[in-house]
């Protein structure tokens, strides 16, 4: 029975880096980011995007995002892959945990989820474990 777990990250570093930039706003850039987890899942993450902005308030980004923590029953870490836009200040991603990421109490683990970011770093997230 799938089991959604659901909380707020907050982001605690963000180092981005533009690797191509366009003369009309355009930009293609790296993120390396660090976050800290509460509600269902305690923890931290870090996660590394590759992102692509349209114009400053518009773009899409891909990226893998490593989960360090606990929840009411397993501790340990796996990755997620995410798959997003940020619009006008608002960032949401869809992602789905990499089959074989999952290490300690997470061996095996398998779900999807997303998230939208609310205001000051803050994102709500939704992950629903399936096994």
């Amino acid at each position: 029975m799938a089991q959604p777990l659901k909380g707020v990250f907050q982001i605690t570093n963000w180092d981005e880096s533009p690797y191509h930039e366009g003369d009309d706003g355009s930009k293609l850039s790296h993120a390396k980011i660090k976050q800290s987890y509460s509600g269902e899942i305690e923890g931290t993450s870090e996660t590394q995007y590759l992102m692509s902005y349209q114009s400053p308030t518009s773009a899409v980004f891909v990226g893998h995002e490593t989960v360090t923590g606990k929840t009411a029953s397993k501790s340990g870490s796996f990755v997620i892959q995410h798959n997003g836009t940020f619009e006008n200040g608002v960032a949401k991603s869809t992602f789905q945990i990499i089959l074989g990421s999952g290490r300690d109490g997470f061996i095996g683990i398998e779900g999807d989820g997303y998230f939208e970011s609310t205001e000051n770093g803050q994102s709500n997230y939704t992950l629903v474990i399936r096994r």
